[in-house]
């Protein structure tokens, strides 16, 4: 299997894992980490802030000021008639108790009477007299349903004026809030109401008022929330429809108004902000007729506690302490705005697809992203993650789940930078098994960052290097044995290899006393082809030290030849499946091993081809050497001999001056003048070149004899050397 294709396999498997996990975690472990979605929720309402509410709901406080003016709690009923009446006469539109009067008023003058027995006629009975109020004012009552079994349960039934149909509901699983029994006011005050409602709250896990049940299920009757009664009330609605689901309760319909719910057929609280979001007024003020009557005129008013000491205080995702009956005024504000926060049935569907797609993007970005650039990335995954579930929750009124997509991202995120950390430690490993050996430690750093296309067969230009030993079979059959050979090999080897790669140069391959090395792969190397010709005559210059140290041991000197090109060609990693190696080929190598073989023929150390002279920047001493063609070549291809850096001086200059001008006349098919100069070049006995001179004088004496057709310089070579 191809590295590439096995990677993409353990991506992909990887990932299907991951996601796979998350899901099962989501699926089978909701419950327990459902409070700290609810605590990230949290943090959206407090990020949000405070939201206007509509003016409609009004809260008569029973405050630490009032307890102040009117008296500890609980009051005598006729200072509450008072208030009601207070109310009435200023058009308030419908009032809520959120209390309840279990008990009758001992502070009654007939209850004080009767304690003593003493009979009194037309004695004021503040229950009656509070009961009698409630009866012709808008009030709506309160109380409470008790929810767990205990040892004191009050069997009595509240009345309810409105009718209940249940619509889809499956008799064999019910989701709805079931009480086992009530607190109700005394009969003689429940009697006296229109309606009522309870007003329990029933905190989450965490303690804290998320939800409030529309509707609580009792003796296999329904009946409303205070706060939706207040509303089904003050609007004359009689019947109340409540949907079913296959998960439970979808809504509850109110005329006009459809209530969607969680399956249980609680409300999540859309909470507009703080304590005293809403108006409130002092219980006081308004038993004192100190109050305006605009302040109430046709509005809900809620009559409760923010006193401590009277224990109606909750927790909510604002803060740890908030009036339970502002969190009535909250749901009533909710239902006449419409504004609602609702789970809707496809949710979970919904948060699973959200994580699936979200580990894909995430971790398909992720292992393709720079190592510098994965800190913005998870900063920007988490903040555009969390904006799109807050957009939904205050836009829409849609609840998604916040903890898992969070997780998803942290997971995913993680487990992609595990699993492309382990490929590019092993892509490194490769790599340096690869080409350890054969480039220089900067070359090794380049191809570590830049390894995803290293390996790949790629078109490149580069320039090739062979060098070869001269004589080697004779230093061969001169050596003791095979071991004082390889020993003798590798004192040339291992510096003419460190010259090369210190010059950013490619080791290819070593053949026997030969090597092969290249430029400008895998890594780009800039101006390469003044590289390898550096390299060449940096090679040249330490074999006189090495010929000094090998003339002292006795052993055989070395001379070289080395043959310079550049060209397109193919490379990358070539060979079969289990055995191969990055390598290049293609026509300009093969003129490389032709240009070195043809070292001995020209008498030098270093030639290279008219392509890698027209790249050259740096300056070098050349001498010309032939215009050919090679063996397996159609094109002529100019070898040019390199003797050194800079330019020429003195008596070398003279030399190649003299012999250029005579290589000028010979190209031109003067050959008598050029016979001339290459006969003087020759018995010159300073000259550098043993052999060239004495091949010009054979060619020109030829042609001289047996003038050529259409001469164009062109020799061509039939041998590869």
């Amino acid at each position: 299997m191809k590295t590439k294709t096995k990677k993409i396999l353990v991506y992909t498997l990887t990932l299907l894992a991951s996601i796979a996990a998350l899901v099962m975690l989501y699926v089978f472990f909701p419950k327990s980490l459902e409070s700290i979605d609810n605590r990230f929720r949290d943090y959206m309402f407090i990020l949000r802030g405070e939201i206007p509410q509509n003016n409609q709901v009004v809260i008569v406080d029973i405050d630490e000021k009032s307890l102040k003016q009117i008296g500890q709690w609980p009051w005598s009923r006729d200072v509450l008639s008072t208030l009601l009446e207070n109310l009435t006469k200023a058009g308030v539109g419908i009032i809520g108790f959120d209390i309840v009067f279990a008990e009758e008023d001992r502070t009654s003058p007939h209850k004080i009477l009767n304690q003593f027995d003493i009979q009194k006629k037309n004695i004021p009975n503040y229950d009656e007299q509070f009961a009698q109020t409630i009866a012709h004012t808008p009030t709506i009552l309160g109380y409470q349903f008790q929810l767990n079994e205990t040892e004191f349960l009050e069997n009595r039934t509240p009345q309810i004026p409105a009718i209940f149909v249940e619509k889809n509901r499956n008799l064999n699983q019910d989701y709805v809030i079931n009480a086992k029994g009530t607190i109700l006011n005394i009969p003689l005050v429940q009697e006296n109401s229109y309606s009522s409602g309870f007003f329990n709250n029933v905190p989450d896990e965490s303690g804290i008022i998320r939800s409030v049940p529309l509707i609580i299920r009792y003796n296999e009757q329904l009946y409303p929330s205070l706060a939706f009664e207040l509303l089904r009330a003050a609007l004359g609605v009689k019947k109340v429809v409540v949907n079913y689901n296959d998960l439970g309760v979808q809504d509850v319909s109110l005329g006009d108004i459809t209530i969607p719910t969680d399956r249980y057929g609680r409300v999540i609280v859309n909470y507009r902000g703080k304590e005293r979001t809403f108006k409130y007024l002092s219980a006081s003020t308004v038993i004192n007729n100190e109050f305006e009557a605009s302040e109430v005129e046709g509005k809900v008013v809620l009559i409760g506690t923010s006193a401590a000491g009277l224990f109606d205080l909750r927790a909510t995702p604002f803060e740890s302490v908030f009036p339970g009956v502002e969190v009535h005024a909250n749901v009533i504000d909710n239902i006449l705005q419409g504004d609602f926060l609702y789970k809707p049935s496809w949710a979970d569907g919904a948060n699973v697809v959200h994580m699936v797609l979200l580990a894909i993007v995430v971790f398909f970005i992720m292992i393709y992203l720079n190592i510098y650039l994965l800190p913005l990335a998870f900063g920007a995954f988490l903040f555009a993650d969390v904006y799109l579930i807050y957009y939904l929750l205050f836009s829409d009124g849609i609840i998604l789940n916040i903890f898992f997509p969070l997780l998803t991202i942290v997971v995913i995120g993680a487990v992609a930078i595990l699993v492309n950390y382990f490929f590019e430690i092993r892509q490194s490993n490769v790599i340096k098994n690869k080409f350890a050996s054969k480039v220089s430690a900067k070359v090794m750093e380049d191809l570590l960052k830049n390894e995803d296309n290293t390996l790949h067969g790629q078109s490149k230009e580069v320039t090739v290097f062979f060098s070869d030993v001269r004589g080697f079979t004779n230093i061969s059959e001169a050596m003791p044995n095979a071991k004082a050979l390889i020993e003798y090999l590798n004192e040339y080897m291992e510096p003419m290899s460190d010259i090369i790669m210190q010059n950013e140069g490619t080791i290819d391959k070593f053949i026997g006393d030969a090597i092969m090395a290249y430029w400008n792969a895998p890594s780009d190397v800039k101006n390469h082809q003044d590289k390898a010709v550096k390299a060449s005559l940096e090679q040249i210059s330490y074999l006189k030290i090495l010929n000094e140290k090998l003339q002292k041991e006795n052993k055989p000197l070395i001379d070289i030849g080395i043959g310079l090109n550049c060209g397109v060609a193919v490379v990358g990693e070539m060979g079969s499946s289990g055995r191969s190696d990055y390598t290049v080929i293609g026509d300009p190598i093969n003129l490389g091993a032709r240009l070195e073989s043809l070292c001995k023929f020209y008498d030098s150390k270093l030639n290279i081809s008219n392509f890698m002279k027209e790249n050259l920047k740096e300056t070098y001493i050349f001498r010309f050497l032939d215009l050919v063609k090679v063996k397996g070549k159609t094109e002529p291809v100019e070898i040019w001999q390199v003797l050194g850096f800079g330019t020429a001086e003195a008596q070398l200059k003279e030399e190649l001056d003299a012999y250029h001008h005579a290589i000028e006349w010979y190209k031109t098919s003067h050959f008598e003048k050029a016979l001339e100069a290459f006969k003087r070049l020759e018995s010159n006995p300073l000259k550098t070149n043993k052999n060239i001179y004495k091949m010009y004088i054979q060619r020109c004496e030829h042609y001289i004899q047996t003038p050529p057709f259409d001469f164009d310089g062109v020799f061509e070579h039939t041998s590869k050397g």
